[in-house]
């Protein structure tokens, strides 16, 4: 068979008769991105199942090449889904700092992977370890104080700013009262003061620029006598809210001699001298332990010092007991070689004892009342008003929640008490409590943003 021959077109026919395919750009500086790096402000976070407002983490990204505006972030992993899951962690932001939230499911701790995308296919992941604790009764109203689980004192420092004791350090730690997280700012005057231990601040006070902080002035918990713990001491407040700064400015190491000598020299009334004796623990019906500190009615001079321990009598159902020291202000400038003592006040608070005790400006008092014994996180707790005056009793004005981990210890301030709608800010010492369901002491955790206090709100009606 004979085939014709082909015809074949023109060369610039053909080519016109096949479309053109546009290929995508290949950028020149594809080759240059390089591995981004992510990184934490901290590798660990504490968080609370039903909390508002949580501790956040900040995710630092970048990638050489790269806008840090094309970078994502997110969690990819979780070792353990009932504490957090991936789709548990929310990253905001766009630039090269994000923040990073978790809202806990469960009680517990997980690894969180935490992964940033770049350009060109590259990433890079991050470990964070997160803690969650169980949630709290007015969750809403509560905020945490990380860095530490033991707030045992509190005063203002204006501007929504809060400066906090611990029982466990020496460490002073201003916070944002209204946020959770950790401390702004930190001081630690061991070394100024001379000491090595722990002084077990318990109590503190604050008028004009000075704030008065003392140790417990007991034994510790195993009944040994420990020197530092007689220690009190006053710094000096410039600026305020977040640009408070504290400096030293005096101290005194003799208030405890002095009201064990003033007690034996009014007939062992109150048994100071046994109470305190080496061998005696300090949280008993009649032991030596002062967690309360306040100035008298309209004075700058005289000091109340509010006993946890003992009551008055030394049974259950006794009065709780304050001392008031005369001439308090110049203990610490040299002025006053030994304190001296008016007339003791004792006050039925239900036979509860003074666990902090807090004077506004216009002369109210808050007391935060709860048990002498040691076991914090399940005795009861009240807060009363007072006038100051020793022939006025007491009025309860609420029975504070036990039902979560806490001990109620600090009272920053007074709120005026006939404002309608009045609150207070009261703050718990957490170290005994088991947080996470691992058997471990809140102040025993080896992560310092895994301890915490937590701070609530009460309306006082």
């Amino acid at each position: 068979m004979t085939r014709s021959p082909r015809r074949l077109l023109p060369l610039a026919v053909a080519v016109a008769a096949v479309p053109v395919l546009a290929l995508p750009a290949v950028p020149s500086a594809a080759a240059s991105y390089g591995t981004p790096t992510i990184t934490f402000s901290a590798a660990y976070l504490s968080g609370a199942v039903g909390a508002t407002g949580d501790p956040t983490v900040t995710v630092t990204v970048a990638q050489s090449g790269a806008p840090a505006s094309a970078l994502t972030v997110a969690a990819s992993a979780s070792t353990r889904g009932t504490v957090a899951r991936t789709g548990d962690v929310t990253v905001t932001g766009t630039s090269d700092t994000r923040t990073l939230a978790v809202a806990a499911q469960g009680v517990g701790y997980t690894d969180l992977t935490v992964k940033v995308t770049g350009l060109g296919g590259k990433s890079a992941t991050r470990t964070l370890h997160y803690a969650a604790s169980a949630a709290v009764r007015d969750s809403a109203a509560s905020r945490y104080l990380t860095g530490s689980s033991d707030a045992s004192a509190a005063v203002d420092a204006g501007g929504g700013y809060i400066l906090v004791g611990d029982d466990e350090s020496n460490t002073l730690r201003l916070y944002d009262r209204n946020n959770s997280g950790a401390p702004v700012r930190t001081w630690d005057f061991s070394a100024a003061l001379g000491v090595s231990k722990e002084i077990d601040i318990e109590a503190a006070t604050r008028v004009g620029d000075t704030i008065y902080w003392t140790g417990s002035l007991g034994n510790n918990k195993d009944g040994a006598v420990k020197p530092d713990r007689h220690t009190l001491f006053t710094t000096r407040v410039t600026g305020s809210g977040a640009d408070t700064q504290l400096s030293l400015a005096g101290s005194y190491h003799g208030l405890r001699a002095d009201l064990i000598a003033w007690d034996t020299a009014h007939g062992n009334r109150y048994g100071f001298a046994a109470g305190a004796a080496d061998g005696q623990a300090p949280k008993q019906i009649n032991g030596f332990n002062v967690e309360g500190l306040e100035f008298a009615p309209g004075s700058t001079t005289t000091a109340y010092i509010g006993f946890r321990a003992p009551l008055t009598p030394a049974v259950t159902g006794g009065r709780a007991l304050l001392v008031p020291v005369t001439n308090f202000s110049s203990l610490f400038d040299g002025s006053a070689a030994h304190a001296t003592f008016g007339d003791p006040i004792e006050l039925d608070l239900g036979g509860l004892s003074i666990r902090d005790l807090r004077r506004n400006d216009l002369g109210q008092y808050l007391i935060v009342a709860g048990s002498w014994a040691a076991e914090d996180n399940s005795a009861p707790y009240a807060l009363y008003r007072w006038d100051g005056r020793a022939a006025t009793k007491p009025v309860k004005l609420l029975d504070l929640p036990t039902g979560d981990a806490g001990a109620w210890e600090a009272l920053p301030e007074v709120p005026d008490l006939d404002a309608p709608g009045a609150r207070a800010q009261l703050i718990t010492d957490n170290g005994s409590a088991d947080l996470y369901d691992d058997g471990s002491a809140a102040k025993d955790l080896t992560h310092p943003e895994w301890k915490k206090s937590r701070s609530t709100w009460f309306t006082l009606g």
